[in-house]
């Protein structure tokens, strides 16, 4: 895997005015908003736990009768768990107790290697001693100065000796991101069509295993699938009734919790969305900073990330089953200090979700993938990228606008590929 060096700015935001000093002309009361944050919330988390249920009960298939179909239809499982799972992403950054959670299962980008085998011209991140260690054909790794026995594939395992080991980042052995890769396998098609190409006989028994190892290759995709359900279950529950979460956003003062809301998702905006998962690859051109790189499915995650911004600031949220959560909301609160604020966001996130939707509508159509669309010698592709992350850029602009309406003061998370290009590399 190709790594970068590449820092997270701060742009800082300074108050205007105290918003306690507005809040009587503010309609809802910030209570009524934080009950409906938190209840959209609850929900789609939730939603994310339920899709993780289904996406272990499609495993388990698996295993059980690894086949063309049994494969397919637990690939599927994955690209449905990630639809509400990733409109649950406008909740990080202004929650700590969501931001200390959330790399355990979306961290990413990862060395594979530490996981499976990889293709013999993988190279492996600059100096991560784990990069190959391949835990899956090894019951003993040494690395990094230390020898851990993988003899057991296990939560304690994977969770606490092979994550993050040596203090490295890309050593991701848990969330969605391990168990895409153990789906699909490694994306050997760079920036041309195809997706991981991983034979369902890798869970074969017997003489019908390819690549050796399936029955560790079984016992890691399965423990993985049910480290990822329990980890949703928690954070569905930390939105509950007597949910941390809920409790924390509750108990803010009116500022501090308008604010932490503004924070999420002006940070997704910029710093993360525009900057991490979209600029960053353009700019190098590479297959290995897209998000969902395994599966081809980064267009789905970054329009959905995008429609949990909208849920968030509209209040309103649609669940898997159909069903809608809506109530007051942050558009209202900054409505009732400036009209004009409220439908500068409001035109900047319509603007957003068209420039999401025509790469989505291009990838699902088939013309070509996310991975595609980042390649050097793709205008077209380039051109989508490069429209949807100067929107995301003017989104962030239209909510410091909100901030400044409310008088409130929030910091917001950059990337040095919009805010320092000059000092990324690969």
């Amino acid at each position: 895997m190709s790594k970068r060096v590449v820092g997270l700015a701060a742009v800082a935001v300074v108050a205007l005015m105290p918003f306690a000093a507005m809040a009587d002309q503010a309609k809802p009361a910030y209570k009524d908003v934080a009950k409906n944050y938190a209840d959209i919330a609850q929900a789609a988390y939730s939603d994310a736990l339920t899709g993780a249920k289904a996406l272990k009960k499609a495993v388990d298939a698996l295993v059980a009768n690894p086949n063309d179909a049994t494969l397919a239809k637990a690939r599927e499982a994955w690209k449905a768990a990630r639809v509400p799972y990733m409109q649950t992403e406008a909740f990080r950054f202004g929650n700590p107790i969501v931001d200390e959670w959330e790399g355990k299962v979306n961290a990413w980008p990862l060395d594979e290697g530490l996981i499976d085998y990889v293709d013999s011209s993988y190279g492996g991140g600059d100096a991560n001693p784990f990069a190959t260690a391949n835990v899956i054909a090894n019951p003993k790794i040494t690395a990094g100065g230390k020898t851990i026995n993988a003899s057991r594939i296990t939560k304690g395992l994977l969770a606490d000796k092979l994550h993050g080991a040596g203090k490295v980042e890309a050593n991701v052995a848990i969330g969605y991101h391990a168990v895409e890769f153990l789906l699909w396998g490694q994306d050997l098609h760079g920036t041309g069509p195809g997706a991981g190409e991983r034979p369902a006989s890798d869970y074969a028994k017997g003489k019908a295993c390819t690549h050796n190892h399936c029955d560790r290759r079984v016992q890691y995709l399965t423990v993985a699938t049910q480290m990822l359900v329990d980890d949703l279950a928690e954070m569905a529950e930390a939105w509950g009734a007597k949910g941390k979460a809920r409790a924390s956003i509750a108990k803010a003062k009116d500022d501090e919790g308008v604010a932490r809301m503004l924070t999420g998702l002006g940070s997704l905006s910029y710093g993360e969305l525009a900057g991490e998962r979209m600029k960053l690859g353009l700019m190098l051109h590479d297959p290995e900073e897209e998000h969902d790189c395994f599966s081809d499915n980064t267009h789905n995650s970054h329009f959905y990330d995008q429609v949990g911004m909208v849920n968030v600031y509209t209040g309103a949220y649609t669940r898997t089953d159909g069903k809608t959560i809506s109530g007051p909301s942050l558009s209202q609160l900054v409505a009732a200090k400036s009209a004009d604020a409220d439908a500068k966001v409001k035109a900047a996130l319509a603007a957003t979700s068209k420039a999401m939707q025509a790469i989505k509508d291009t990838a699902d159509s088939g013309k070509m993938a996310y991975d595609q669309m980042i390649g050097a010698d793709n205008a077209d592709g380039n051109a989508l990228i490069s429209t949807a992350v100067d929107r995301l850029v003017d989104q962030k602009k239209a909510l410091e606008g909100a901030v400044a309406a409310l008088g409130v003061s929030i910091e917001l998370k950059g990337s040095d590929s919009l805010d320092n290009p000059s000092a990324v590399s690969k």
